[in-house]
This record gives C-alpha cells, sequence and structure tokens, in this order.
C-alpha cells in the first residue's frame, strides 16, 4: 500500500505550494491595500510653491467698486481689493500674526484678521491688533479684461 500511496502524495504536494502561494500573496496585497492609503494620508505628498510670479486674479468687470475678492497665489491666499475710486490693491491675505485668512470689509473699508481682530489699512499695514508687520503688496495690471497680480521684484 504504501508504494500506491506515493504518486498521491508527490502529485498533491506541487498544487499544495500553488494554493500556499496564491493564499499568501492574497494577504500580502490586502494587507498592503490597508496600509498603503494609511501611510499617503499620514505623510502626504510634497505641495511645491508656484514658481509663476504673476497670476490672473479676476477680470476687470468682476469686482464692483469697494469689494474685496480671495484668490489663490501659488499655494497661498491673497486679497484683491477694488477701492472706491476704480483702482486696484492686492495683498497676501495671510495675517502676519498667526496665518489667518484676512478679508476685506467694505463698510469700514480695511482688511481685517478675525482670529484675533488685527486691522489692516489699504496699504496693508497693521493699524491695531496683535499682527507685528504689514501684508505682503503685490504689484496689479489690468491688461485688456485680465486683472494681472504679481510678486514685487
Amino acid at each position: 500500500m504504501e508504494a500506491s500511496d506515493r504518486p498521491a502524495r508527490e502529485n498533491s504536494q506541487p498544487t499544495r505550494r500553488w494554493i500556499n502561494l496564491l493564499l499568501g500573496s492574497g494577504v500580502l496585497a490586502s494587507i498592503t491595500a490597508f496600509i498603503y492609503p494609511a501611510i499617503r494620508y499620514i505623510i502626504p505628498p510634497p505641495v511645491g510653491e508656484s514658481t509663476s510670479r504673476s497670476v490672473v486674479a479676476a477680470s476687470a468687470g468682476e469686482l464692483k467698486n469697494n469689494t474685496g475678492k480671495i484668490f489663490k497665489f501659488g499655494s497661498k491666499p491673497a486679497l484683491l481689493v477694488k477701492l472706491a475710486d476704480g483702482t486696484f490693491r492686492a495683498f497676501s491675505a495671510v495675517c502676519t500674526h498667526l496665518n489667518c485668512t484676512v478679508q476685506y470689509r467694505a463698510d469700514r473699508r480695511d482688511i481685517w484678521c478675525a482670529c484675533h481682530n488685527g486691522i489692516y489699512d489699504l496699504d496693508g499695514r497693521n493699524v491695531s491688533g496683535p499682527p507685528p508687520r504689514p501684508l505682503e503688496a503685490f504689484e496689479v495690471h489690468v491688461q485688456g479684461e485680465d486683472v494681472v497680480v504679481s510678486r514685487k521684484a
């Protein structure tokens, strides 16, 4: 009987190896499918700062007089303000105190940080509150129908 059992055992060994290999690789793939997204969430890919020195912030007729608009300048927010006389001013919208986003208040004609009640004038200078320094100012040019904002040289 032992002689007849040997061929059956020898034939089942390769089949068993394949089954173990398939099951093992399936378990490994499942573990990877769970761990990889978690690692990508914990360690996000680096986002480079835009190398562009200018951006189209709005169209010329988009803003009414005495209004403001937040737009993206590289990876940070910026603020475009159209004054009552129709001229444009642009600043970084990042407060110099704790990096909160500032906004334009049309009723008071100032730039306000809601985090700690910091106030800037329309030249970007810190007027009151905790901000230690002025906002970074940008140059504004109207080119055709586009309002182009660029970093100062």
